[in-house]
């Protein structure tokens, strides 16, 4: 299928709330495919979240406040002295669930249409829908017409009926209405909604990628999220509730450090594997109230990463397990690890030992003018939901339903009943 953009010239924006870090950026689209060109960034050490669940709703609030106002002056000319109102906000893992529904629908031997799409994605809609919890995505992977499979784009073809295999998310309502809360206090409006795997794959896969097969593992400080695709579509995603925080609390913990100094010393000397040389290398631990700084605790290297290790392989083991237990294991031979988390030296090693699989690391690679500071794997989930805002607009669940109009004559008059009544 082939995805609406945004109109040329449309000022764009994207806020990423995570635990370790909230990010804003903000863009202009620069062509007609989506293209989008970075204006402004704003970054801050996350506040009020852990675990991609609101936790201090005030201290989320004011970090949102300065990432945006951050990312808004540097934006300034281009915004025209204009607060900045509508943002895209990634939904974690945690939150979120995938379904795998098909919906059919009656051509009656005409050409199908966007519209007789729309219908059938419209129909699943409402199948799954619940005041417990809000839908997010409706993706549409496969097509059959009159019962053929492995079409494509079915739309200018002719049929009896069209059934369309639908991907959709859902997330919890409930940690949903804090994050809503915590941006309305910010006076920022939701303009749409992603899946934090979802953004980081749009962002970080090339083309080929997408449609040949692969998973995206986006490893985050709270939460490890996944996603499949496969046809150019993600058709699952989940996660995995541990991330590189886990892995700093347990430097904290065993190596009786702050937890500061235990961020510091993983990014430093941390790593995946352990190498020849890591006995021979000592690390200076300060230890938690220790008056004297000189009097630090001297390890090998070798120690500190006996305990980051089995930390990775268990978030990796349940990785696989949960993409074994739900039958997408098998699709496709590469993974692609992004995340500020999949920046520890010789993961890409580990997690091919673990996954049995080809992998490499992702960065941001679908945005124009991205500040380096900003270009890294850490930064992948708030690239990508630029790209999902501009380029994906045809899978969102309100835009379904606002564009869809009703195809024989009898749904036309329940329709018109529906919205007048």
């Amino acid at each position: 299928m082939n995805h609406k953009a945004k109109p040329k010239g449309s000022l764009v924006a994207a806020l990423d709330i995570g635990s370790h870090k909230i990010a804003c950026f903000i863009g202009r689209t620069v062509d007609e495919s989506g293209g989008v060109e970075i204006l402004g960034v704003g970054y801050q050490a996350s506040k009020g979240i852990k675990g991609g669940t609101v936790v201090d709703l005030s201290a989320a609030e004011a970090t949102i406040r300065q990432t945006v106002n951050t990312a808004e002056n540097m934006a300034l000319d281009a915004m025209k002295g204009y607060p900045l109102r509508d943002v895209v906000i990634n939904i974690p893992g945690v939150h979120a669930k995938s379904h795998l529904l098909s919906a059919d629908i009656q051509i009656h031997g005409h050409e199908i249409t966007d519209n007789d799409v729309r219908r059938a994605l419209s129909k699943a809609q409402d199948q799954v829908l619940s005041p417990d919890y809000e839908l997010i995505h409706t993706i549409p992977v496969d097509f059959k017409i009159d019962g053929h499979e492995g079409i494509r784009d079915p739309r200018g073809m002719v049929g009896k009926s069209l059934e369309v295999g639908i991907h959709m998310v859902t997330a919890d309502l409930g940690p949903l209405e804090n994050f809503a809360e915590g941006i309305e206090r910010s006076h920022l409006d939701v303009d749409s909604l992603c899946v934090s795997s979802y953004a980081a794959g749009l962002s970080v896969l090339a083309e080929d990628e997408m449609d040949l097969g692969c998973t995206v593992i986006d490893m985050g400080a709270g939460v490890t999220s996944i996603a499949v695709f496969q046809g150019g579509h993600m058709i699952y995603s989940d996660h995995v509730p541990i991330g590189g925080w886990h892995v700093t609390n347990d430097i904290a913990k065993i190596m009786t450090c702050s937890t500061a100094d235990a961020e510091r010393i993983k990014t430093l000397y941390g790593s995946a594997i352990v190498s020849g040389n890591d006995d021979n290398e000592l690390i200076d631990i300060p230890q938690i109230g220790a008056v004297d700084k000189h009097n630090a605790n001297n390890v090998p290297r070798s120690q500190l990463i006996a305990v980051i290790q089995p930390r990775l392989e268990e978030i990796l083991d349940m990785v696989r397990a949960r993409l074994e237990e739900n039958g997408f294991f098998g699709i496709g031979r590469r993974v692609v690890l992004t995340g500020g988390a999949s920046q520890m030296q010789n993961i890409m090693e580990l997690t091919e030992h673990v996954l049995d699989k080809r992998v490499s690391q992702g960065r941001p690679i679908r945005l124009y003018s991205l500040p380096d500071a900003v270009s890294g794997p850490a930064f992948a989930t708030t690239a990508g939901l630029l790209v999902y805002l501009t380029q994906r607009q045809d899978e969102m669940p309100a835009e379904i339903m606002a564009s869809v109009t009703p195809g024989t004559l009898w749904e036309r008059v329940k329709y018109w009943w529906k919205e007048n009544w």
